[in-house]
């Protein structure tokens, strides 16, 4: 497996959009569409950052992650609208997809001192695959989401 993020761009948005969690998993996390919508509408305020990213083994895409930042800040780097398209699911790709956009954050922000992420209280295979990266939850809820931070040193 060599897995590796790609900006989505016009060559490949179609085949991004195609990407869908098992329906059990449908409440856990926004279908593509929404979180590229969210690089125009910018819903949390026009200083925060969107970057959609594919996700990719080789040439064949097997999920979807975005990063959204506020580039002026030491704690406002957030992975969201991770997921793994259903039939690549349990084969590694989101622990190694999460490496990569962990490194990716770190490697080109120096003042990154935290980075961010949501999860609900159901979705105990997302809080397993956190925890066993380093994430910790910090008390704090977002809708119906806990917070959880990984500490950059």
């Amino acid at each position: 497996m060599k897995v590796r993020l790609k900006y989505v761009t016009r060559e490949n948005w179609e085949e991004a959009l195609a990407l869908k969690v098992k329906e059990r998993q449908s409440n856990f996390v926004p279908p593509v569409a929404v979180s590229l919508a969210k690089v125009h509408i910018k819903p949390d305020g026009d200083n925060i950052v969107y970057l959609p990213f594919a996700i990719y083994d080789e040439e064949m895409m097997v999920g979807f992650i975005m990063h959204a930042y506020d580039e002026n800040t030491a704690n406002m780097y957030w992975i969201n609208g991770f997921m793994i398209d259903e039939s690549h699911q349990g084969r590694g790709y989101g622990r190694a997809a999460l490496s990569e956009m962990v490194h990716w954050i770190t490697n080109r922000f120096t003042g990154c001192k935290e980075i961010r992420l949501t999860v609900f209280k159901d979705n105990e295979k997302a809080q397993q695959l956190y925890k066993r990266f380093g994430f910790v939850p910090t008390g704090d809820v977002y809708g119906e989401e806990d917070v959880w931070f990984l500490p950059i040193k």
